[in-house]
């Protein structure tokens, strides 16, 4: 008789597809979710594991999540006059509660209101907890261990991913792993979030591979790589938020950075800034964990996905009517960033004449790929860029420079200067720090590490770093995270929510 497996999924009450029920959300699973009818075989896991990345991708590119999130708040960046889009200002300026009033928060295409709904990170974070428990319940004698400890490691990767990508965006969240929760659970310190997560990663990240023999899903699923990048972003938010412990991570992220750097099988490697293209289109050696979009395929993210629909017009943005860019970056930041008469392989593939342009001509073009059919309303076609082999570069070098030691933080910074052919960083000490910080501006503009890397490390209180700073008290009462939708508080007792934006 076939056996029923009941999901209490109480973390996202409220979801669409579940509305209206009176109980705590207990939903009879699919067939897939039961140990008796589905989990046979190799190809059995295989489509349960592909859908948990297509959550990652509903969650990040079915909106501007990137570019609201992780670009575009608290950022030097400017509306273009004329065109209307006051969601750009208010994002830049902080002003979260103009934004929730205007109609960029419910209502149009942007919604910025479902940004303030965790139900598809749990949904993600329920998926690889059910993963990781039933591979090893798999009876196909093809399925071997090593095939088991792939997909297991896999399942911790992407819990992992989303947890990392809730704390940023909320602070404290509900914590757990167990496959088939049906206890309503408060808030967890997100330090502590970080930690077991750290301790869950430390544990099944080597049974992931450096790279695959399939060039079609190179960083596109998880990787040694990608999991090393992501346990450093983890150990360096904790190290922002636990200055206690601060030693202790940041010594952990320069162990990683190593293990990643000079331990990696020959598996990775960055291109030269003359391959941009290729670097952006995604699969290629630099590359640690990407989206996959491929217009060709059908793969395509919402129109608003991408940084580079801000940043682009015609011809490199289509249809011929996007003849303006949506905003540009305030010349005083683009002078930090590149100073005059100082040579930058960056400024000239990745900028053109209207590099200072402020009438809808500034573009950024990290970004410029191939394009669908001619007159499609469309961005390039780029994968979507998570992690790099340059971001986990200058997260050593910073946490290098954190623990003192100045002349190897330079030597791995200046690994990114030598590829742009840019002058060595020579600073010691509190400017070798801010030179680091700029490097990693400079080097991953328009990826959605800016405002993130402005919270962890406090520049964001700062006018000297950011263009529109947030007050001490401000930060400290949670004005730095999203609000969290009053949807999150249905039939759980313990939950609480961000009210600073309320």
């Amino acid at each position: 008789m076939k056996k029923s497996i009941y999901i209490f999924l109480v973390l996202f009450a409220g979801s669409s597809v579940l509305s209206g029920c009176k109980k705590f959300l207990n939903v009879t699973p699919v067939d897939n979710l039961s140990g008796n009818n589905y989990w046979q075989n190799k190809k059995d896991v295989e489509a349960f594991t592909g859908g948990i990345y297509n959550k990652f991708r509903i969650a990040t590119t079915s909106s501007a999540y990137f570019p609201a999130v992780g670009d575009m708040r608290c950022s030097p960046l400017i509306q273009t006059s004329g065109n209307g889009r006051s969601y750009i200002s208010d994002l830049a300026g902080n002003n979260m509660r103009g934004l929730m009033k205007n109609g960029w928060w419910t209502g149009s295409y942007f919604n910025f209101v479902n940004f303030t709904k965790w139900n598809v990170w749990y949904e993600m974070i329920q998926s690889a907890n059910i993963l990781f428990v039933q591979v090893d319940k798999v009876p196909d004698p093809a399925f071997s261990a090593a095939d088991k400890a792939k997909y297991r490691a896999e399942a911790v990767f992407l819990r992992n991913l989303a947890y990392l990508f809730l704390v940023r965006q909320f602070g404290d969240v509900p914590y757990y792993t167990n496959a088939y929760n049906e206890k309503p659970l408060p808030r967890m310190d997100m330090v502590e979030v970080l930690n077991r997560g750290l301790e869950d990663m430390g544990k099944y990240k080597n049974d992931l591979p450096w790279t695959y023999e399939d060039p079609s899903i190179v960083a596109i699923r998880a990787m040694r790589g990608g999991a090393i990048d992501l346990m450093m972003h983890m150990h360096m938010w904790a190290a922002g938020f636990d200055p206690a412990n601060k030693t202790a991570h940041y010594t952990a992220v320069n162990a990683l950075g190593d293990e990643l750097m000079n331990q990696n099988n020959n598996s990775y490697e960055l291109l030269p800034l003359e391959r941009t293209k290729e670097i952006f289109k995604g699969r290629t050696r630099e590359g640690l964990f990407e989206v996959l979009q491929s217009l060709n395929y059908g793969e395509r993210f919402d129109i608003t996905a991408a940084f580079s629909d801000m940043v682009l017009r015609y011809p490199n943005k289509q249809p011929a009517s996007n003849s303006k860019s949506y905003t540009y970056y305030q010349s005083k930041y683009l002078d930090i960033l590149y100073p005059a008469g100082k040579p930058d392989k960056r400024k000239d593939y990745w900028f053109d004449e209207f590099m200072y342009a402020t009438d809808g001509k500034f573009q950024l073009l990290k970004f410029v790929n191939i394009f669908a059919q001619e007159g499609e309303d469309v961005n390039p076609d780029d994968n979507m860029i998570v992690f790099r082999l340059a971001d986990a570069i200058l997260l050593r070098a910073e946490a290098q420079a954190e623990l003192g030691l100045n002349a190897d933080a330079r030597t791995t910074v200046n690994i990114i200067r030598q590829r742009a052919g840019a002058d060595p960083i020579t600073e010691s000490d509190e400017d070798l720090k801010d030179a680091i910080f700029y490097e990693r501006n400079r080097e991953l503009m328009g990826e959605g590490h800016a405002y993130f890397d402005l919270v962890r490390t406090k520049r964001v209180l700062r006018d000297k770093y950011c263009f529109h700073p947030i007050g001490v008290e401000d930060f400290n009462n949670g004005a730095w995270t999203w609000p969290i939708d009053q949807s999150a508080m249905n039939r759980n007792p313990y939950m609480t929510l961000n009210d600073f934006w309320r």
